[in-house]
């Protein structure tokens, strides 16, 4: 792990023990409604952790392959945490750290393979719109720390904001869009900073009080200066409370087009204390 990446969990460390004290008060305010999370889809969600309270949404495990003229890659990340504290009724700060990535190339036969810790993502989430209205709205603003090595990551800062809008259409129907909008650095030339769009279409179906279900369709437009690069899934995922404060989710996402990855898996659970 390289200095700067001590440096952001040191300062996240901080923060969290500063806030632990409160979030064990805060525990008899947490209102009765079930957790909600990020998870598992690409869309967020508009809501934010109740003030004082630290909720970690676990990704235990992400796969994803591409395979493209004879060549096929594997990516793992493991046991990636976004961590969270609520510091408002209506806003939460968020660190997401992936300790593990393994990337796997091979082609002609020939297999090669690099490990190492991954970048680190710094949000802050603001909900605008009431707690309990239909139409939900949210603005969270990321920065991504370049803390993976060359290989695994850029090894450039970049920033951008997410903007979920989620609409209840009735008791078990609702809608999302998600755009979220990010300055990027080139991938000939870093110093060429570009703009990239992604776009989620999210619709969401309750199953039960503990279950849902959503599918969606994603897409990247990413206009990098050396070429625009074009991504486009098709994602399915399921969601289950085994209590107010656990969440097991997983869920499987499908390219569309050569740029996308094949197949994309993952599995995760989310905890409220």
């Amino acid at each position: 792990m390289t200095g700067n990446s001590m440096a952001w969990l040191r300062l996240f460390a901080t923060l969290a023990l500063a806030g632990s004290s409160a979030a064990a008060m805060a525990q008899s305010a947490i209102s009765h409604d079930p957790i909600c999370t990020d998870r598992p889809t690409k869309a967020n969600n508009a809501c934010s952790v109740p003030k004082g309270v630290v909720q970690v949404e676990f990704e235990a495990i992400n796969w994803s392959r591409a395979s493209a003229g004879g060549a096929r890659s594997d990516s793992f990340a493991y046991a990636s945490p976004t961590i969270k504290l609520g510091v408002s009724d209506s806003s939460d700060v968020q660190l997401t750290l992936t300790p593990l990535i393994e990337n796997r190339n091979r082609f002609a036969g020939r297999t090669t393979s690099q490990t190492g810790f991954g970048d680190i993502f710094l949000r802050f989430k603001q909900r605008i719109t009431p707690k309990e209205s239909r139409f939900e709205l949210g603005l969270i603003p990321y920065i991504k720390a370049p803390t993976a090595k060359t290989g695994i990551g850029n090894g450039e800062w970049e920033a951008g904001i997410s903007v979920p809008i989620q609409y209840a259409l009735d008791d078990r129907w609702s809608l999302t869009v998600n755009p979220q909008l990010s300055l990027l650095a080139g991938a000939a030339n870093p110093d060429e900073r570009h703009l990239e769009l992604q776009t989620v279409l999210n619709l969401g179906y309750q199953l039960s009080d503990r279950t849902n279900v959503s599918g969606e369709v994603w897409t990247s437009q990413n206009w990098d200066s050396a070429g625009t690069v074009r991504q486009y899934s098709a994602d399915l995922a399921i969601a289950h409370l085994l209590s107010d404060d656990l969440q097991l989710d997983g869920g499987v996402n499908f390219g569309l087009n050569q740029a996308t990855p094949d197949v994309q898996v993952y599995a995760g659970v989310s905890a409220r204390f």
